[in-house]
């Protein structure tokens, strides 16, 4: 991993997906003979606040409104990461089926209406088969099968049927897949979720490609040299339809804090946290791309670090949810026993009516944006890393020829 930078000196980045301290929990679904699949964030006990930056112009999502900073409602319930392009925004009904049956939502007098924002990657080609969808089904088993600590990475969920480094078409692409990862500062933490399905090739902290486009002869060819030289222009149109084929290629990301941050404050850290993707991901950011990165904190202040109450660490004094409380909360668990620590929980700087509040001061502001790139860096890199490959196509953890 990269060195700490930018005000986080002294971080300390782990692999993998140990959210119990920040009040998310994650699941996924799969449908490995379809290659494709979906992955839902959700609050281990209940809402959150949420914001987004989105990088590129062809993206697939909804609800996107409702992690505005000028939207009414200030809470979400969930973010969900799917695959299927644009077919599966639908599956979204599933994680609201299940939010409902908890009475968890925005509250509507006679019942709730959960907030489900969700950003697609289009994985209907080359893997698998391009009419195999995440369904509302899977959604919902998902969110029932979410997890603070242990989440699954690699080729599962909405990474199912990633794949990265396009430049030279298809055939010489790798695997992507689904890395998590967190990154702490004293008692300040964040943790990410990626999902890459990028255009470009990903690299390790050092600069080194670790996954993207293969040149014939072996190695890697460096799609950012290959765009620059003009020499990927003739693989964007595809042969049979002319759509064209470099409009495949998303990389989604949650980041989650330790503190309940302002709608505000988490669409900074969206916004600076998209750093991740220019140092992970060569080119990034281009026309072709339809990038997002999802910013949340637990509406009751359940995560540690600043404002969030003495003592500091997973299940402790801070609001941290323990694996065991998180998983206490499954299907058919009445909805006061999910909320009821959540109502006990800090709520600086929100009010007792989840209303934002006193802002965090500029340089703990700066923490989490350092943190926020720091997480999502590292959980780029193990998205690919931990990926299998199939359908012909490589990745980073099939095993080693002999």
């Amino acid at each position: 991993m990269r060195a700490p930078r930018d005000g986080a000196a002294g971080a300390v980045v782990r692999g993998g997906a140990d959210f119990a301290a920040l009040g998310v929990a994650v699941g996924h679904a799969t449908d490995e003979a379809g290659a494709t699949g979906l992955t839902v964030v959700r609050g281990s006990r209940g809402a959150l606040r949420g914001a987004a930056a989105v990088v590129g112009r062809a993206t697939g999502t909804r609800e996107m409104h409702a992690v505005s900073p000028e939207h009414l409602v200030d809470r979400i319930d969930a973010v969900l990461l799917t695959g299927g392009s644009a077919y599966g925004l639908d599956a979204a009904a599933g994680v609201m089926h299940w939010m409902e049956e908890r009475g968890r939502g925005f509250p509507v007098g006679a019942g709730v209406v959960p907030i489900v924002p969700a950003a697609v990657v289009f994985d209907l080609a080359p893997l698998g088969r391009f009419d195999a969808r995440p369904t509302a089904a899977m959604a919902y088993e998902a969110c029932d099968r979410a997890t603070p600590v242990g989440a699954e990475e690699g080729s599962v969920g909405a990474g199912t049927g990633a794949t990265v480094g396009k430049a030279a078409g298809p055939a010489r692409a790798m695997k992507g897949g689904v890395g998590c990862a967190v990154a702490s500062a004293g008692e300040t933490s964040v943790g990410a979720v990626a999902v890459v399905n990028a255009f470009g090739d990903v690299r390790d902290g050092a600069g080194r490609i670790v996954a993207g486009a293969r040149a014939p002869g072996g190695g890697f060819a460096d799609s950012a040299a290959l765009v620059a030289a003009g020499a990927a222009g003739e693989r964007f149109e595809s042969g049979t339809s002319g759509a064209p084929s470099a409009l495949r290629n998303t990389t989604l990301a949650v980041v989650a804090m330790s503190a309940p941050l302002t709608r505000l404050e988490l669409a900074q850290v969206a916004r600076a946290a998209t750093a991740a993707f220019y140092r992970r991901i060569t080119p990034a950011g281009t026309t072709f791309d339809g990038d997002v990165v999802f910013a949340v904190a637990a509406l009751d202040g359940l995560g540690g670090g600043p404002g969030g109450g003495p003592g500091g660490g997973p299940g402790g004094g801070r609001g941290g949810v323990s694996a065991a409380d998180a998983r206490s909360t499954g299907r058919g668990a009445p909805p006061q026993q999910e909320v009821a620590s959540a109502a006990a929980a800090p709520r600086h700087p929100t009010t007792a009516h989840g209303a934002e509040s006193t802002p965090l001061p500029a340089g703990a502001l700066m923490r989490f944006e350092s943190l926020a790139v720091l997480a999502l860096e590292a959980a780029i890199e193990r998205a690919v890393r931990l990926a299998r490959g199939r359908d012909a196509v490589p990745g980073c953890s099939d095993p080693a020829s002999p």
